[in-house]
């Protein structure tokens, strides 16, 4: 299992569990994580799970795709800022930690 955190907009953490079949929007989703929309399914088409990756943990860079994305998101955009359906998980990226922004 990965365990990874969510940050949500209150400040509180919500730790959960992931067993590497899904990526972080999905996780967010099936585990109740509150502030994480996902409106387009996880096609990368809707910025609705934007996060900000507030851990060290080394992901692969954002596609263009993903770039473009980002650029309309409802958040200001960080260096950090990362769309939660394109973030795969796999047991490297156990102990992450994304902070869900104010608004999608």
């Amino acid at each position: 299992m990965t365990t990874l955190t969510f940050i949500l907009k209150d400040g509180s953490r919500h730790a959960v569990d992931a067993d590497g079949e899904e990526n972080l929007m999905q996780v967010a989703i099936f585990n109740g994580v509150p502030g994480i929309e996902g409106a387009c399914g996880g096609f990368c088409s809707c910025a609705t799970c934007h996060v900000h990756v507030e851990s060290s943990h080394a992901l692969p860079p954002p596609a263009a795709d993903e770039e473009s994305m980002l650029a309309g998101t409802a958040a200001r955009r960080k260096k950090n800022s990362r769309l939660a359906c394109q973030i795969r998980i796999t047991p490297q990226l156990d102990g992450l930690v994304v902070r869900i922004p104010e608004r999608q």
